[in-house]
């Protein structure tokens, strides 16, 4: 039995894709409702709130492997309620941050999840993806309402990964022998700027996409309401205030992995145009 968490988020539903079409099972994925959850066939929904481990017990019952996502309730308290549980083998996602930007808060705390796990008795795989995909996301509102998008350091270029890659490398590391004890850093193919992002979404939806650079305070008094202070400066150093190069570096691990190569930014934003589309005809 393997139990995916963050069930319905951007690596967890591609996860459960891979895993349910690959015929590997039995499979569940935890969902806070399960009466709302749109899972594959043959996926069985279980209720369950990682910030309550407690609730867990009954999705824990029979499972083998867990993919574990963190940042979503006490990781010490659900770790060792998989271990009370039989769970042999647990699959986290990290950070990338945690080898390129150290110094970071939050790449402080998914160090710290990664030292919980492998101090927890179970067998364990680390992934550490680079910059999401999907962060663009951040920007469907201006463009489903043809507002210029406006973002920092629009020239640097980041191996940005697609999710559905981070899930690959997850299901391989779920259901294949060897991947015991490794941790993966995850990237995309190539570098992309910002700029190159929204181009490609524009190409994509068939029309221009108004850009504009703006500042890091700019970027900052936006940023600092949503994730806090301290968390806003992060994700700003890691967008192109303070990289390196073991943050730019491309590195060929999904393919080596998986045996394909990684997909590319543009094949992500065709695959998720419609999320910025204000209407079926835009």
């Amino acid at each position: 039995m393997i139990l995916v968490t963050g069930a319905t988020g951007n690596i967890g539903r591609a996860l459960l894709k891979e895993l349910s079409a690959s015929g590997v099972g039995p499979l569940r994925g935890l969902t806070r409702d399960a009466a709302r959850a749109d899972f594959p066939a043959g996926v069985e929904a279980v209720e369950g709130d990682l910030a309550e481990p407690a609730s867990l017990r009954h999705a824990l019952e029979g499972v083998r492997s867990l993919f574990l996502v963190p940042g979503l309730g006490p990781e010490a308290d659900i770790l060792e309620a998989a271990r009370q549980a039989g769970v042999e083998h647990v699959v986290l996602v990290s950070s990338i941050t945690v080898q390129t930007h150290p110094h970071l808060g939050p790449a402080g705390e998914n160090l710290a999840v990664e030292q919980l796990l492998k101090t927890s008795g179970v067998a364990w795989t680390i992934l550490r993806p680079t910059q999401f995909a999907s962060n663009a996301l951040m920007w469907a509102a201006s463009i489903r309402d043809h507002e210029t998008v406006h973002a920092p350091y629009a020239e640097t270029a980041l191996p940005t990964i697609h999710p559905a890659d981070i899930a690959s490398v997850a299901r391989v590391a779920l259901t294949e022998p060897g991947h015991h004890g490794r941790t993966y850093a995850l990237t995309g193919p190539e570098p992309v700027t910002a700029r190159q992002q929204v181009e490609a979404i524009a190409t994509a939806l068939g029309r221009e996409i108004p850009f504009a650079e703006i500042s890091r305070e700019q970027a900052y008094a936006r940023m600092a309401a949503v994730f806090g202070p301290q968390a806003a400066d992060a994700v700003l150093d890691v967008m192109g205030g303070d990289v390196n190069q073991e943050l730019l570096k491309v590195r060929d691990t999904v393919s080596q992995v998986t045996g394909r190569p990684a997909r590319p930014f543009r094949q992500w934003a065709q695959e998720n145009a419609q999320v910025f589309r204000r209407t079926t005809g835009d």
